[in-house]
């Protein structure tokens, strides 16, 4: 059973990700053009939009249990294609950031083994780690 109360709707989670991202989550009207054109989607347990819509009813739990934060790419797609004019790369930023901040990590360093580390790029590792580790 799923309830809501004006205190998912407003809560602490929801304002802190508008303020981090400056973006109005309530200005997205649920069109899809965002999951449509998303390179990614394919990958994705939940769509773009279903995300927004979560964000929108302030589920923070499915949120952040979700992959589809961190497999965001942030080419910008969904933000060129939005009618409304979010730029929901910059919500994903600001998931992945309070999610971060709460010591919450996508990789575990240490369990990447050893010869995957090494033929890795390091450069991709770095980048990956400062994506996905706080």
């Amino acid at each position: 059973m799923i309830r809501f109360s004006t205190q998912k709707l407003h809560s602490e989670f929801v304002g802190k990700v508008m303020e981090i991202s400056g973006q109005n989550l309530g200005l997205c009207y649920q069109c899809g053009l965002c999951s449509g054109s998303c390179p990614l989607s394919f990958a994705m347990d939940l769509f773009p939009r279903q995300i927004m819509r979560l964000m929108q009813l302030g589920f923070e739990e499915e949120i952040m249990n979700s992959k589809t934060i961190w497999l965001c790419a942030s080419c910008l797609t969904c933000t060129v294609r939005c009618p409304r004019g979010v730029d929901i790369s910059k919500v994903m930023e600001a998931l992945r950031l309070v999610t971060l901040r709460k010591n919450i990590d996508y990789i575990k360093p240490m369990s990447i083994p050893p010869e995957t580390l090494a033929e890795l790029p390091q450069m991709a590792l770095v980048g990956c780690f400062r994506k996905h580790t706080a």
